[in-house]
């Protein structure tokens, strides 16, 4: 899908009706946190020339807690608005303002390709 197409459908959408859907793999560190994989070359033929087979394919995105619970409650299932009440629950004060925090870390994830919309695979 195109650019426009897809800038309309979020002009035009209510942000908090939002389902986002994740674009990466995962891992869960020693300490609990979130490592986003970023794979080094999207061209599998090419990375296993260049990178060697002890070497890791991916570039490691380090989470910090509440970015990793935001991660987490990303499950395909929960709007956005509901991420901000599964957090608040959570965290109560700690993350005040939620909808602020929120609202900017899923739209850093968005802009770096790490998720995406379910509205916007649906077209």
């Amino acid at each position: 899908m195109n650019f426009f197409k897809r800038r309309k459908i979020l002009k035009q959408a209510n942000f908090l009706d939002l389902i986002p859907i994740r674009n990466m793999q995962y891992e869960v560190s020693e300490n609990g946190n979130i490592n986003i994989l970023i794979p080094k070359f999207k061209n599998i033929s090419l990375r296993k020339i260049i990178i060697p087979n002890n070497k890791s394919h991916f570039i490691k995105v380090k989470l910090d807690e509440l970015g990793s619970q935001t991660w987490l409650a990303i499950d395909d299932k929960r709007t956005v608005e509901q991420i901000y009440s599964y957090l608040a629950e959570k965290y109560g004060e700690k993350i005040s303002p939620v909808e602020e925090r929120v609202n900017k870390f899923i739209t850093i994830l968005y802009q770096q390709q790490y998720i995406t919309f379910k509205q916007l695979l649906q077209i």
